[in-house]
């Protein structure tokens, strides 16, 4: 490629979700970010709300002994306005949790946790493409799965009818009216509706395609996370990280062009050497859920599987060097994610594939940084 060529990729997010491109980040201790690195890093788009917003930066408290590199602190201009917004859609258009979970919905802290995530989104209503399927997400597995009346029992039946609204049934004029009727049943089948059409106003056929697949993927992890627990069957480690291959983050980063407004095309998705850097980021991201939740699922009624709790058992170690091996089963799927996607970079130069690994890097690193923010729903174990 030609150095204009080079100088015509739209570069997206600078710094450090960018360096799985270039020469390898250094492996340098855990950093807190300085106030002069809380400056706000995002442009407004045309439809931004104007006004300053008076939010004080979080300081990040990243689990010791993590690889994971810090962000800026998100623009809080963009945080709030995406937080009114979908606070405004989940009550108002979808009815999505009742007045008494509010306080849970505000500690989620959506705005933030897609801002971070996003950085190159070009308009507030991109971001919001993405935050609304993230509470759709969110609230089917606490509704479904999880902490607000979730089961295994049944589960399967309830998904398959859930994704019937991301992948429409095609049916007879004579029952199209009750399939058309149960998208408003509950609230995940409501959010999940509700969001993919606003989805699709942006997204291309293809990338809608793409994502019913990675929602196909999900719910099949979520499928054999109930299995086990209906069997009381524990995972060897290996099957517990087979598992969450599929119930992990995927649907999320993959959206990333449509969220930054351009399209990986379908055949250079499809890579093989991509589909792998796609897997190891969607994993690592995944363990760094497993670690910060690990306290707040302990204190949850009955066994709630992770990846410390998990090598606890299988290898008859404790819950402290369970709970360290973890950590660095994480940093060997970040180190693993950041070579593949250097290879990848190298190996194929076409700007919709760079700037796509780009923002992938740029959600892995926002997705740590939400996580080690938010005190209102995760605190570490006292192991250090």
């Amino acid at each position: 490629m030609s150095t204009a060529a080079r100088g015509r990729i739209p570069r997206g997010p600078s710094g450090l979700g960018t360096a799985s491109l270039y020469p390898p980040r250094s492996d340098a201790p855990a950093q807190v970010a300085t106030e002069a690195t809380t400056a706000t890093t995002a442009a407004p788009g045309a439809d931004e709300a104007g006004e300053a917003v008076d939010e004080a930066p979080r300081t990040p408290r990243p689990i010791p002994g993590l690889y994971y590199h810090p962000v800026p602190e998100p623009d809080p201009v963009r945080v709030a306005e995406v937080g009114r917004r979908v606070k405004q859609w989940a009550v108002e258009e979808v009815r999505l949790f009742p007045p008494e979970w509010e306080d849970q919905f505000d500690g989620f802290d959506l705005g933030r946790y897609m801002v971070a995530c996003h950085p190159a989104a070009p308009t507030i209503e991109h971001l919001m493409v993405a935050t609304r399927l993230m509470a759709a997400e969110n609230a089917l597995d606490d509704l479904y799965c999880e902490d607000h009346g979730g089961s295994p029992v049944g589960l399967g039946g309830r998904l398959l009818l859930a994704h019937t609204t991301l992948d429409p049934l095609s049916t007879t004029r004579e029952y199209q009216p009750q399939w058309e009727a149960s998208l408003h049943a509950d609230p995940p089948r409501r959010a999940y509706r509700s969001a993919m059409e606003y989805f699709t106003r942006l997204a291309t056929p293809a990338q809608a395609d793409r994502y019913r697949h990675d929602m196909a993927r999900l719910h099949l992890g979520y499928l054999a996370e109930a299995a086990w627990s209906e069997t009381d069957h524990l995972p060897e480690v290996w099957e517990y990280l087979a598992m969450r291959q599929f119930n992990n983050f995927r649907p999320c980063p993959t959206i990333t062009d449509t969220v930054d407004g351009y399209e990986l095309p379908a055949d250079l998705h499809a890579l093989p050497e991509l589909q792998r850097v796609i897997a190891l980021g969607s994993n690592a991201t995944t363990i760094v859920n497993d670690l910060y939740s690990y306290t707040k699922e302990l204190a949850a009624p009955g066994r709630h599987l992770n990846l410390p709790v998990v090598i606890a058992e299988r290898e008859g170690c404790g819950d402290q060097p369970a709970y360290l091996k973890a950590v660095e089963v994480h940093n060997e799927l970040m180190r693993e994610f950041e070579s593949a996607a250097a290879a990848v970079a190298a190996a194929h130069p076409v700007p919709s594939v760079l700037r796509f690994l780009r923002g992938f890097a740029a959600w892995v690193d926002g997705n740590h940084h939400w996580h080690c923010t938010n005190t209102y729903r995760y605190s570490l174990p006292d192991f250090w």
